[in-house]
C-alpha cells in the first residue's frame, strides 16, 4: 500500500494542535521529532551508537502522520494547511509552518524505523525494546518489545515516558488499571508487566486496538490484557486502581465528570499528554471537580498528573 508521509516544522507550543488536526483527518497517530527529546538521548549514554545528527534548533519540532494516497489525499493536504494557518486565531505560534509530504510504502517506513529505533531504558525498571534487536537485560529489568507502526511511534515520547515512570512508581501487585486512549498500547502491556492483575485498554480507533492486541501478545501479557473498542471511559465499567490517559488536555478535562464512579476511593489518575501551555487548565478543572492533585512532572516541554478523588 502507498502512503503520503506528512510532515510540519511546527513549534513545541503547537505540537499538540497539529496532532489533533492530523488525528481530525484520518490519521491514527503521530510521529514527533522533539529535538529536545533526540539530545537528551544522545547526552545520556543509553544509546551506542546513533545515526541522528544533532539537531542544532532545538525550537523546531517536526511532527509527521501517514495518511493513504487515494482520492481524497489532496483535499486533506489543502485542509490541512487551512486549519495549520488558523492556529493563529488561538494564539498558538505555528513556527515556520513548513509542510512536506513524501509517497512511501509500508516496508520502506519500516526500514527506516530500523535505523534509528534501539533499546532505551526510559523507568527504573521499564526498557523499551525493537523486536529484532537484541538485549541483555539487568536484574531488575523489565521489557517491553515494540515494533512501530505506520501510526504510531517507538513509545519514547515525552508523554508515554512520564507516564510510563508514573506506572513504575505506582502500579501494585493486582491492581486493575484502565487505559485510556491506549493507543499502541505499551501503558498497558507496561502495567501488566509491572504487576497489574488486570488491564483494559481502550481506544476509539479500530486501528490502534489491533495495534495494541499485537503487542500485548508480542509481550505475552494477552491473560492480563483486554483490548476494546470504546469511547474513553464509556468503554470500561468497574472501577480501577489506576486509570491512564495519555490524550490531550481537552480531552483528559472532558473525562473528569466520569471518572469519579470508574475510580476506586484510594486509586490514582495518571493524566499525561498536557503541553506545559495547557498545564494550568488541566489542574484548574480537576481542582474544580474536587480532586487532589498529588504530583506534577515536566519533561521537554510536556506535562502529567498524578491526581486522587477528594471529598465530594
Amino acid at each position: 500500500m502507498k502512503w503520503a508521509e506528512i510532515s510540519i516544522q511546527t513549534t513545541h507550543e503547537a505540537t499538540e494542535a497539529v496532532a489533533n488536526i492530523f488525528h481530525d483527518l484520518g490519521a491514527s497517530g503521530v510521529i514527533i521529532e522533539d529535538p529536545v527529546l533526540i539530545n537528551a538521548y544522545r547526552s545520556s549514554g543509553t544509546w551506542d551508537y546513533c545515526d541522528l545528527p544533532e539537531p542544532a534548533d532545538i525550537e523546531v519540532v517536526t511532527v509527521k502522520a501517514y495518511l493513504p494516497v487515494d482520492d481524497q489525499l489532496d483535499d486533506k493536504l489543502g485542509l490541512f494547511e487551512q486549519k495549520v494557518n488558523d492556529l493563529e486565531q488561538h494564539n498558538l505560534n505555528k513556527g515556520c509552518g513548513l509542510i512536506n509530504w513524501v509517497e512511501v510504502q509500508d516496508e520502506d517506513w519500516a526500514s527506516a524505523w530500523k535505523e534509528y529505533f534501539h533499546p532505551v531504558k526510559v523507568s527504573e525498571h521499564i526498557v523499551i525494546k525493537p523486536s529484532w534487536e537484541d538485549y541483555f537485560p539487568a536484574v531488575d529489568d523489565i521489557v517491553i518489545e515494540l515494533d512501530p507502526g505506520m501510526a504510531f511511534g517507538t513509545g519514547t515520547h515525552h508523554t508515554t515516558v512520564l507516564c510510563i515512570r508514573l506506572l513504575d512508581e505506582l502500579v501494585k501487585t493486582g491492581d486493575t488499571v484502565f487505559d485510556v486512549g491506549t493507543g499502541s498500547g505499551i501503558l498497558a502491556v507496561a502495567a501488566a508487566k509491572l504487576g497489574a492483575a488486570s488491564v483494559h485498554a481502550i481506544d476509539l480507533d479500530p486501528v490502534a486496538v489491533r495495534v495494541a492486541q499485537e503487542n500485548v501478545s508480542m509481550n505475552h501479557v494477552q491473560h492480563t490484557v483486554v483490548t476494546a473498542q470504546g469511547d474513553l471511559l464509556t468503554g470500561v465499567s468497574g472501577q480501577a486502581d489506576i486509570i491512564v490517559a495519555n490524550i490531550i488536555a481537552d480531552i483528559i478535562i472532558q473525562i473528569l465528570n466520569d471518572l469519579p464512579a470508574r475510580l476506586k476511593d484510594d486509586g490514582a489518575f495518571i493524566a499525561s499528554g498536557i503541553i506545559i501551555e495547557r498545564l494550568s487548565d488541566v489542574t484548574a478543572a480537576m481542582l474544580d471537580h474536587k480532586f487532589i492533585i498529588e504530583k506534577v512532572v515536566e519533561e521537554g516541554g510536556w506535562a502529567a498528573i498524578v491526581a486522587r478523588k477528594g471529598e465530594l
